[in-house]
Order: structure tokens, then C-alpha cells, then sequence
């Protein structure tokens, strides 16, 4: 019998993690087992996933799943999000990219968008017929979010983009794309903007390669060109320009959040498929387990599971209740993603020969884990973040 990686830990769920968090937990497990995982291969071999298993994320409640009722989602909560991040990663297909889509992109425009952006949008992002994606990144600008070069210029009652991303999440695939974008470039941070960008309504826009990445192969991820394209000035989100860097800053925590859940839920899988080999594998005429070093590598690596589920745990709380500042986020993503890449590899070398052959679970693991501490921030800018609360 293998070992679950939702129960390896033996942490208690916590109160926001009950009843319908934990049913919805279940369903996701239930769909992406039996509709995601037998495909998987294909879509890491593609190198991109198919519109169809948007959609029937979306028939299966898995998309926006804490936007409001009335514009197509469910009613939840962050919690129910992690639901389904976990969900996600403890089946082993994390280059779905729906987690991007519900817990990033769809929250700008809850936030931010006025009620008709709330109305066109949103439901059409609940049944995946809108897949989202956010263009921050540039060929210049990473973590800084301020050298940001896109330029929006007003033009009657038009905006025209110009300039280039990279390293965009979902970007072969996506329709909706919320781009961080200069409408002032005079004033800095305080002349940034955020404006939607319907792909399918405009000209001038255009997808680079599907970029050649070291993991997270089914996950596409793009370079976008926008060449005078041409939107709505009713497609900036907020009530003017200039709004777009503080709308980040307030959202920023949700995703750090979102990758800490990403940590520690492939740390949980990791456990698990590592200890289900251990018991299985002969060396010398025993188990892996039953050597002192296996013994004491998994107890210390259970031992700072243990740390960050429940500091994980905690995370979501006070996030649920509005109260998760920025500088804990910030520790969430950093410590979390660093031990995930510690306990991925880790367990590779517990599997020997066998962690480094692709059709074992724990060698697709260290090679998706390792993108965690970059991108959302990378780690060494967490601390410095961290830093500033000293």
C-alpha cells in the first residue's frame, strides 16, 4: 500500500482546511487522478497542456474557485485554493497551470476590476473559456518590478502597448493577460498601470517560442510581443492610472503564499514516494530502510516538513482572516521553496541510479522544484524584503 503524501506528515488539519475545503480537496485529487494524471506524459512531451482540460476543470469546480458567486465562481476562500494547489501537487501534475490562473490573475481583477471588467471577465475565466496569465517580467526587468520598459500610451479613447515579456506563465495558451505596463514613465513605480489584454479582440499582438525549460515542461511559458496594440482605456484595472505598483505590492503576498503551498506540498510527495522505495529497495541483502543513514535522512527531512506544514498552516489563517503581512509571505516562499529543493534532492539520492532516470516520480520532482526560488521573487529578494522588517 503506498503512502499518502496528504497524511505523511501526520499534522492535524487544520480548522480552515475542514468540511467543504476538505471535500473540495478530495474532488480535485479524484479529477486530476483520474482526468490529468493518465495524460501527463503527453503534455510534458508537448510541452504544453490541452484547452480541453481547462475546461473540464472549470465543469469540475476547479477554476476561481474563491471568486464570488455572482460572477461565475464558487464562493470560497483562499483556503479552498490551497486546496487545490495541494491537490495538484500531491498528484504530480505540477505544470498545470490552473493555480496561476485562479489564485493570481482572476484575484487582480476581483480587486481591481470595476463591476462590468468583473461581469465580462470573470465567469468566462470560471469555465476556462478565458485561460489567464500575468506579463510582468521583461528581457530587462525580473524581480524589479520597477524597470518595467512596456509603455501604454493613451490614445482617444485606446490605449497602444508596445514592448516585449518573458517568462510568462501560461503564455502559448492564454487569452486574458493582465500587463504591467508604463503609462508614466516620468513618475517611476507611481507611473505604472496594470491594463487586461484579450488576446483574441486585438491586433499587433504577438506569442514568441514556448520557452525550452530545464521542468515544469507541460507548463507553457512564453515571450509575448506587443506591437501597437490596441485596447479599451476601460480595460485599465482601477479607478485611474498610476495604480498598478501598489496593486502589486497588495497582491504579491498571495502569490508568495501560493508557492510556499506548491513547497511543501511536493515536499509531502516526496516523502512519500521516497519512503514507499526505501521499504521496497534491497542493498546488501536489506532494505534501504533499514540502513541508519536512510533512518536519519527521512527523520530530519520529516522533522522540517513537519516545521513548514505548520508554519504553512498558520500562513493560510491569518491570510484567510486578512492578516498575513507582507514579510511573513515573504519567509513562506523563501524557506519553503528552499526546503523543497533541499528535500527533493534529498530523496533523489535516496532512490540511487534510479532517482536520476526520468520514469521515476522523484527525478521530475527535482527538476520542477528547482524554479520555485526564482520566479514570484527570488529568494535572495525575499530577504531583503525580510530584512527591512528588522
Amino acid at each position: 500500500m503506498s503512502t499518502n503524501p496528504a497524511t505523511v506528515l501526520n499534522v492535524p488539519r487544520p480548522e480552515w482546511a475542514q468540511d467543504d475545503v476538505a471535500m473540495l480537496q478530495d474532488m480535485a485529487t479524484r479529477f486530476l487522478t483520474d482526468e490529468i494524471l493518465p495524460r501527463y506524459d503527453e503534455f510534458e512531451d508537448a510541452e504544453i497542456f490541452d484547452r480541453e482540460s481547462w475546461k473540464k476543470a472549470g465543469e469540475n469546480g476547479l477554476l476561481c474557485a474563491s471568486m464570488p458567486e455572482e460572477y461565475g465562481g464558487s464562493g470560497g476562500t483562499y483556503a479552498h485554493e490551497s486546496a487545490i494547489i495541494e491537490a495538484i501537487s500531491h498528484v504530480g501534475v505540477d505544470g498545470f497551470g490552473i493555480a496561476l490562473h485562479n489564485s493570481i490573475v482572476a484575484p487582480y481583477i476581483a480587486h481591481y476590476g470595476s463591476e462590468e471588467q468583473k461581469k465580462r471577465w470573470l465567469p468566462k475565466m470560471a469555465t476556462g473559456e478565458l485561460i489567464g496569465a500575468i506579463a510582468m517580467t521583461e528581457p530587462g526587468a525580473g524581480s524589479d518590478l520597477q524597470g518595467v520598459k512596456t509603455r501604454a500610451v493613451k490614445d482617444g479613447n485606446h490605449y497602444r502597448i508596445n514592448g516585449s515579456k518573458t517568462f510568462i506563465t501560461n503564455g502559448q495558451l492564454a487569452n486574458l493577460i493582465v500587463v504591467v505596463t508604463k503609462t508614466d514613465p516620468e513618475k517611476g513605480a507611481k507611473g505604472t498601470s496594470l491594463i487586461v489584454v484579450e488576446t483574441d479582440e486585438v491586433e499587433g499582438f504577438q506569442r514568441g517560442r514556448n520557452l525550452d525549460k530545464i521542468g515544469l515542461k507541460s507548463n507553457d511559458t512564453s515571450e509575448l510581443f506587443f506591437n501597437d496594440v490596441r485596447v479599451p482605456t476601460s480595460n485599465l484595472l482601477g479607478t485611474e492610472e498610476g495604480q498598478g505598483f501598489v496593486q502589486l505590492m497588495q497582491q504579491l503576498p498571495q502569490e508568495r503564499l501560493q508557492i510556499g503551498g506548491t513547497a511543501i506540498a511536493m515536499v509531502e510527495r516526496a516523502l512519500a514516494v521516497t519512503i514507499d522505495y526505501v521499504k521496497e529497495r534491497k542493498a546488501f541483502g536489506k532494505a534501504v530502510i533499514d540502513f541508519q543513514n536512510t533512518q536519519f535522512t527521512l527523520a530530519e527531512l520529516k522533522t522540517e516538513a513537519t516545521i513548514g506544514r505548520v508554519f504553512y498552516n498558520d500562513c493560510v489563517a491569518r491570510h484567510v482572516k486578512g492578516e498575513l503581512d507582507p514579510v511573513t509571505a515573504s519567509m513562506a516562499k523563501y524557506w519553503l521553496t528552499d526546503l523543497q529543493g533541499k528535500v527533493a534532492d534529498e530523496c533523489l539520492q535516496l532512490h540511487g541510479g534510479y532517482g536520476y532516470m526520468n520514469e521515476y516520480p522523484i527525478a521530475r520532482m527535482w527538476r520542477d522544484a528547482r524554479v520555485q526560488r526564482i520566479y514570484g521573487g527570488t529568494n535572495e529578494i525575499m530577504k531583503l524584503l525580510i530584512a527591512r522588517s528588522l
